[in-house]
């Protein structure tokens, strides 16, 4: 696997991130065991860079990808993304100081890490 700088964060990332957004999931393509396979599969091939989102799957992805990587985190390079709608409310959405904060709180508990 390569790696390569990641901008001026000062860590190496593999070339290659794994997307979790698991769409064959969403529409009940891909199983459970399937999706934690595909992440275990990429990091056992040197991938220490996943991306998800707070909104892929109302957050299941990002719960998923938690389980995946359990005792495994200090190894990886981790990102998510916030702004879409997860919520009812009025600030289930958008880039606001709140819903970023609050976005990031949520995430790292689905992600069960950090």
């Amino acid at each position: 696997m390569d790696y390569v700088r990641l901008g001026r964060a000062g860590v190496k990332v593999s070339r290659l991130c794994l997307g979790t957004a698991f769409r064959g999931y969403w529409h009940g393509h891909t199983d459970e065991a399937t999706a934690m396979r595909t992440v275990e599969t990429a990091i056992d091939l040197g991938c220490n860079f996943i991306d998800c989102a707070n909104f892929y799957f109302q957050g299941r992805c990002e719960e998923l990808l938690g389980k995946a990587i359990k005792g495994k985190r200090d190894d990886l390079v981790i990102t998510t993304k916030v702004w879409s709608q997860i919520g009812e409310g009025p600030n289930d959405r958008g880039l606001s100081r709140f819903a970023i904060m609050r976005e990031i709180e949520r995430s790292l508990k689905r992600l069960n890490t950090d």
